[in-house]
């Protein structure tokens, strides 16, 4: 199983509208198609992490649905809730995803 960490801004009264956004994004045919098996979010003083797990490498499998009409309208359904961390180098999800640079699991 793979991870991404996806860290932008949120304003906290947001988390609502947009868990409503992924419950309904999830329960498309969208999660199947991106290998996706857990997705988690989470608030922190303004900042938003959106965490998930997939069957292979979660970029490869973000970037080969970005296309997708339903990846695109999630997309245009969270810009008033979500913005860029760094507007000034954002073009794609791959620029806020958080490099990981530890990883431990009990066997």
């Amino acid at each position: 199983m793979r991870s991404t960490l996806i860290v932008a801004r949120m304003a906290p009264e947001s988390a609502d509208e947009v868990a409503a956004l992924f419950s309904k994004f999830d329960q498309s045919e969208m999660p199947e198609l991106m290998g996706t098996r857990r997705r988690q979010l989470f608030s922190y003083q303004g900042l938003y992490f959106h965490l998930q797990d997939f069957d292979a490498d979660g970029g490869e499998a973000i970037a080969g649905a970005r296309q997708h009409p339903l990846f695109v309208g999630i997309s245009e359904d969270l810009k008033p809730f979500i913005s860029p961390y760094d507007p000034r180098t954002w073009r794609s999800p791959a620029d806020a995803m958080a490099t990981n640079f530890y990883d431990w699991s009990r066997q």
